[in-house]
């Protein structure tokens, strides 16, 4: 059986769109000598579609000091990680979080703070940029262990069977660890897109699983997962409320989503993009009450 390291390496290596990989390097460039990778993954690498969209990418640093001029985005990136921001580039929209090597290879592990990171890179990526062969080494080897971490996870309610189903299971309780705006079944239709893919991947994973003893029990997996679950929504206000901050048109862009994914028809008032943070405070109870947002 192909390792999983190699699978992971294989799909991070394969070719994207020239306009994607222009914006990679542009990220990169914006953070000069700091960076190190730069990964592509999302709705638009799974959908292959750019216009009118917003790419999704990952901007791996050295450190966060070397990473930005201004104070008090390193505390930031280090008390809260990531930071976002948004970006232009040849008519393309994007959006990239900031991470150091350190924190995006403790997110992709089972000590992960909170299950986001490795639920996003237990997905297709790309690795669209990098300073050199040791620092592509580096993502890679956190990307693989992110697919491991994953299904370590959600592995002790797993009663067998097709590895696909793990899969799912793994995905919707990631989701339960976030506020998303996203309708029901979403999990299984990340998987249904490309089965093969995960079913390789899985069955790698499983099988690397398999020389390591169980890290808990379902009652004890049970108990992490509603830590996680309060955990990681209490956190995605947090970080909802720092993006205010760093990203421009943060508040157009969560109506955005939010009506995308949920198909509800929120218009945003002047004074809602003046203030994105008072915004999304009011905001938010309505979303919840009708269900959009969970």
């Amino acid at each position: 059986m192909t390792s999983l390291r190699e699978l992971v390496a294989e799909e991070l290596s394969l070719p994207v769109d020239p306009r994607v990989a222009a914006v990679g390097e542009a990220i990169a460039a914006k953070h000069e000598s700091a960076s190190r990778a730069v990964l592509f993954y999302g709705s638009c690498l799974r959908e292959k579609q750019l216009d009118g969209l917003m790419l999704d990418f990952y901007l791996i640093v050295s450190d966060y000091r070397s990473a930005y001029r201004r104070r008090w985005l390193r505390y930031a990136n280090r008390l809260v990680p990531p930071n976002v921001f948004y970006f232009e580039k040849d008519g393309l929209a994007a959006k990239y979080a900031v991470l150091s090597e350190a924190d995006f290879a403790h997110e992709c592990s089972p000590a992960a703070w909170t299950v986001s990171t490795a639920a996003r890179f237990a997905q297709p990526a790309r690795l669209v940029w990098s300073a050199g062969a040791e620092p592509a080494a580096r993502a890679t080897d956190a990307v693989a262990n992110s697919v491991e971490t994953l299904l370590t996870w959600a592995f002790p309610h797993f009663g067998g069977g097709d590895v696909l189903n793990l899969w799912k299971s793994a995905f919707a309780k990631t989701f339960g660890s976030e506020l998303r705006a996203e309708r029901g079944g979403r999990s299984s239709a990340l998987v249904d897109a490309d089965p093969e893919r995960y079913r390789r991947t899985g069955e790698a994973a499983l099988d690397e699983l398999g020389k390591a003893p169980a890290i808990m029990g379902p009652r004890r997996a049970s108990r992490w997962w509603r830590r996680k679950q309060l955990k990681g929504k209490a956190y995605s206000v947090v970080r909802l409320a720092k993006a205010s901050a760093t990203f421009d048109g943060g508040a157009d862009y969560i109506a955005w989503k939010v009506n995308r994914h949920a198909g509800t028809k929120i218009e945003l008032k002047p004074w809602q993009r003046k203030f994105p943070l008072l915004a999304a405070v009011t905001l938010l109870p309505r979303l919840l009450r009708s269900g959009a947002v969970r």
